[in-house]
């Protein structure tokens, strides 16, 4: 990431971007150093400002397959950028969103100028590194040491450069991205050694430390560090477990610089193109990583296509935000549009699972078990609604205006004395002269339809179920009790908290009991601050599980046949281990009554 901003603002020949922010007797190389301390720089000042400010739990928003497709997006763009030394050719820098495209574009009208010398040494170099690394990577386990293939230094150590300002304005978007996914890669690596040896991870002090040492890193010439994963391996795997490990692999690395630093001659810069695009090779396998998730998770497969393809096509620093942006949408997707489910009872027990998932279940006749798997919120709560009424076969607002509809027509062959009510019910006197229902729709507001059923009017009790006065047509309702399984629902705003209030309403009106299960008391107590609770809505819908629920259903609709049978089958014996160790018998004790 660093080479990409490197790429970007120091370009062949003298330019205008280099005019501004160079002095013009400054070599190439100078300038590509001065570039990278400076970003390296600025790195290490968001770093240690943001773990200061107490934000390291900012990585937690990066997940592992949006940084593997941003890594490798980044391994994308430093490809590129070597491929003009590989093959000597004058590429200039191309910047922003699809310099890529335009820099292979550029290549490839060029090929012809490339130089073959140059290729060849490039080949040879990738061809001997990648044979030595696979020894090394094959043979680790039987090798004391590595076998060194690549060593890159300059003689002695430069002195300290002060940090060019117009370069940490023109790359302050890049420092953040190198700063944000620096740590977190690096935070990932020690998230794994700190489960494995028991250690205790501070995301803030890493932040700092990163912070101090990207600083000081980048006073002396150097590059933004984050963690090599092949070294930490090695260090942990050879017994390092503290920072004196690295300390005296530090003090190594000084001595040979020290010391056979003058024996190291300039080599072409193909030969430098050649070992940093070898290099990129476990970047660039992660591309296997595609088909491992789009089996064990579409969502995290789609997290790294987009984090790569907005990070290769858009740059880096836009495709950082756009990766997190889509992983942060997928989340909403996810909680959008659940995976809902009607539940049964297992028989013989007091568990309640999908019922299609089993086939020795009971379901009570006229009870619909309905479950919520996620939060709900007003992104859902209509989705939610649609898959309620979905699972029960009707919408109880239809059926509610279907009913009004009914009683308005009922009290009007009352009054014109179409209808007589006697001691066994009523007696039609006429069977002509009604209203349709779009004639009669027409003449009354969806306000009034919407409202619960008024008999005051009417002498008599009106059962749905039995037959009706002829010209009168409502849809028969089988369900009498729903119970909503809340046990994953960790939260609900304001508008989840309405729209379950309607739904709810809507079915009460039609004289079904809905009862909710396993709910969080933070939300209990939210809903009665929210003024929940009415006439029709009352905490006595609530228990504290499914079976609670299930036995106050069965009690109150069939008390001789059902409440018998499934407490039969709740209290056959069931046997688990108690505290000692030994078998210990346990039955159900639940009370019909049971409920907050």
């Amino acid at each position: 990431m660093v080479g990409t901003v490197v790429n970007r603002l120091v370009t062949d020949g003298e330019t205008d971007m280099n005019s501004t922010l160079f002095p013009t007797e400054m070599s190439k190389e100078d300038r590509q150093v001065w570039v990278a301390a400076s970003v390296t720089f600025l790195t290490g000042i968001f770093q240690l400002g943001l773990g200061l400010l107490q934000v390291g739990f900012i990585v937690i928003y990066l997940s592992d397959p949006m940084i593997s497709g941003f890594t490798t997006a980044a391994a994308i763009h430093v490809l590129v950028s070597q491929l003009k030394f590989v093959l000597q050719l004058s590429v200039p820098g191309f910047s922003g969103p699809l310099s890529v495209i335009y820099t292979l574009k550029y290549i490839i009208n060029h090929i012809t100028e490339t130089n073959i010398a140059d290729l060849v040494i490039s080949l040879i170099i990738m061809a001997v590194v990648f044979i030595v690394k696979e020894i090394n990577d094959r043979f680790k386990s039987k090798l004391p040491v590595p076998i060194p293939i690549e060593v890159i230094m300059k003689r002695n150590y430069q002195s300290p450069l002060t940090p060019n300002t117009a370069v940490l304005q023109q790359s302050f978007a890049d420092a953040f991205s190198i700063a944000i996914v620096g740590f977190a890669v690096a935070f990932s690596v020690a998230k794994v050694y700190a489960i494995k040896h028991d250690y205790i991870l501070n995301g803030n002090q890493e932040l700092v430390a990163f912070g101090i040492s990207n600083m000081f890193c980048g006073a002396f010439r150097g590059f933004a560090g984050s963690t090599a994963l092949s070294r930490t391996a090695v260090q942990e795997s050879t017994g390092g477990k503290t920072q004196v490990a690295s300390l005296i692999s530090a003090i190594m690395v000084m001595i040979v610089t020290l010391a056979i630093g003058f024996l190291l001659v300039p080599l072409p810069k193909s030969v430098l193109g050649a070992l940093v695009i070898i290099n990129l090779k476990g970047m660039l396998l992660q591309f296997r990583e595609i088909g491992i998730l789009w089996k064990k998770d579409k969502y995290d497969c789609l997290i790294w296509i987009i984090a790569f393809v907005a990070a290769v096509l858009l740059g880096l620093d836009i495709g950082l935000g756009a990766g997190v942006g889509f992983e942060l949408l997928t989340i909403v997707f996810r909680t959008q549009f659940p995976l809902c489910s009607v539940l049964a009872n297992i028989s013989g027990t007091d568990i309640y699972r999908n019922r299609k998932d089993f086939v020795n279940i009971y379901e009570p006749e006229g009870v619909k078990i309905f479950r919520c798997p996620s939060p709900i919120f007003f992104a859902n709560v209509d989705f939610l609604r649609n898959k309620l009424i979905d699972a029960i076969g009707f919408n109880p607002l239809r059926i509610l205006r279907k009913r009004n509809k009914a009683l308005q027509k009922i009290k009007k062959m009352l009054q014109k004395g179409e209808l007589m009510v006697t001691s066994q019910g009523y007696i039609q006197t006429t069977d002509g002269g009604h209203e349709s229902d779009s004639e009669n729709e027409d003449n009354n507001s969806i306000e009034d339809l919407d409202k619960a059923t008024d008999m005051k009017e009417i002498p008599m009790k009106i059962d749905w179920k039995s037959l009706l006065p002829a010209g009168v047509h409502v849809p028969s309702v089988e369900i009498h009790s729903i119970v909503l399984d809340f046990a994953a629902v960790s939260f609900l705003d304001v508008s989840a908290m309405k729209g379950l209030k309607s739904i709810l309403k809507e079915f009460v009106r039609i004289e079904i009991d809905v009862y909710i299960a396993a709910c969080d008391n933070l939300i209990l107590e939210k809903l009665g601050r929210c003024g929940f609770f009415d006439d029709e809505i009352t905490p006595k819908i609530f228990f504290l599980t499914i079976h609670d629920a299930m036995l106050c259903i069965l009690n109150k609709h069939d008390p001789s046949n059902s409440v018998n049978f499934i407490c039969d089958k709740v209290n056959e014996t069931k046997e688990m281990l108690n505290s000692e160790g030994e078998l210990k018998k346990r039955t159900c004790l639940v009370q019909l009554d049971t409920q907050f």
